[in-house]
């Protein structure tokens, strides 16, 4: 509900329907935000359980799948979510077969290589929410770091939403200043500055949220309008989102992954070659050839 929440409330679009295997719970919902429609120049929603509601979709916003559990990483929820996908998709794909999937589950970069191989859509059309959220996070602390404001900071974190993501140091820049320029360490254990302790925050800081509250949800809600806005008006905003990324960086897996992504209406558009150090470029082939080990046997 986070999701549709913050596009709502950004107008960003006003069509929606939500569909959930709790149908009194999906209705209620949708009958508190209808109450709330005079505020939100009156959108049209609609609930129910079957997903032949969404027929004709643009996009179709896929959060289904079963919790994290406290302590339980992202990529141990692979085969409970993969089960609900494997029925999902097709359906979804023959409904709205020139719809966009945005995939929100974890674990993400898994699930949206499922959902490309079930639903037999271009690479480009189908996306997983991926590090955009996990960069924005970097940018914060950074930025508090700093002492700046984060829409001053500018880094990306990439590869896998978890453990072996990669935070690209080498272009965390301020004002066009890199970083690593001033600090040559930064990132590494011999930062005196101790910058690599930001990327362990990142992390985790998800783990803390689901240790506190049991969810996550604003935050990725944000993120995932952001990304909602890019595709329904076509601004050629960069992202970092879950695509394939098969032939860059010396990656030969047939594996999804985060990079910064051109999007349009028709979804990914260009890839981001960004110089990497050959640090960093390792540390994205190891992140592939371990959701490609995750993958094998999933279909």
């Amino acid at each position: 509900m986070a999701c549709t929440y913050s596009i709502l409330t950004q107008g960003i679009y006003s069509n929606f329907c939500l569909i959930d295997s709790n149908e009194d719970r999906c209705k209620g919902e949708m009958l508190d935000l209808q109450h709330g429609a005079p505020f939100l120049r009156s959108p049209k929603i609609e609930s129910g359980s079957d997903i032949a509601m969404s027929e004709g979709s643009r996009i179709v916003i896929i959060t289904a799948g079963v919790r994290s559990l406290v302590g339980e990483t992202r990529l141990q929820l692979v085969d409970r979510n993969v089960k609900i996908f494997k029925d999902l998709i097709p359906k979804i794909a023959k409904g709205s077969p020139d719809c966009i999937l945005l995939i929100i589950s974890n674990p993400v970069d898994v699930l949206t290589y499922i959902s490309w191989k079930l639903s037999g859509f271009p690479k480009n059309r189908v996306i997983g929410s991926g590090t955009n959220l996990d960069s924005m996070r970097f940018r914060v602390l950074l930025a508090q770091k700093l002492g700046l404001s984060p829409e001053s900071v500018h880094g990306f974190i990439i590869g896998e939403h978890g453990d072996s993501s990669v935070p690209v140091w080498s272009g965390v820049n301020v004002a066009g200043v890199t970083l690593k320029e001033l600090n040559p360490t930064i990132g590494t254990e011999q930062d005196t500055e101790n910058f690599v302790r930001l990327h362990a925050d990142v992390v985790n800081s998800a783990y803390e949220v689901i240790k506190l509250k049991g969810y996550t949800s604003w935050a990725l809600g944000l993120s995932v309008a952001s990304i909602s806005h890019t595709l329904l008006n076509n601004t050629n905003k960069i992202h970092a989102v879950s695509t394939l990324i098969q032939g860059h960086h010396g990656i030969e897996e047939e594996v999804f992954l985060s990079l910064p992504c051109v999007m349009a209406d028709n979804g990914v558009t260009h890839i981001i070659n960004q110089n990497l150090t050959p640090d960093e470029a390792e540390k994205l082939r190891k992140s592939a050839a371990t959701i490609s080990q995750i993958q094998k046997g999933l279909l």
